[in-house]
């Protein structure tokens, strides 16, 4: 609960991790680093503004399936590779209602995935072979070859 409430105060003040969109729109992100945040997600949130997500990192490329359940509103799911390249984009994902909920993975392997208010991904110009950068996350993106 603490958690909670000090992402929505950074959030709220404009602090924290951001990542920065193709079309140069920052979003506030919160970050799902452990099994206990992730498996929780955006779940049981009946609104999310434009400018803030949910991003989810993990240690190894993966087809990282994600679903819906207890999920209130829709959401744009962005695969993302080590370096912030845009893998694959589930637009608007609709919440789901009945057991099982399906599931939406990428075309290809990726490393993070970033949760978006649906219609925001198309909106900022987000599709494969975009670039989206971070800041404030520790270690992503990767550099890419050649950069420091």
């Amino acid at each position: 609960m603490m958690a909670c409430l000090l992402a929505v105060t950074l959030a709220a003040q404009g602090a924290g991790p951001t990542c920065t969109l193709p079309d140069g729109h920052v979003v506030t992100v919160e970050l799902a680093l452990s099994e206990e945040q992730k498996a929780l997600g955006l779940m049981f949130r009946d609104y999310l503004p434009p400018n803030q997500g949910m991003l989810f990192l993990f240690s190894q490329d993966d087809y990282l399936p994600f679903w819906m359940k207890n999920t209130l509103i829709p959401l744009d799911f962005i695969w993302l590779d080590a370096y912030g390249t845009v893998v694959d984009v589930k637009h608007s994902a609709p919440p789901c209602k009945l057991d099982p909920c399906p599931s939406y993975k990428p075309s290809r392997p990726a490393r993070a995935v970033l949760e978006l208010v649906g219609g925001q991904a198309a909106a900022h110009g987000v599709k494969p072979g975009a670039r989206i950068r971070c800041a404030g996350v520790v270690g992503f993106p990767r550099p890419s070859e050649g950069q420091p």
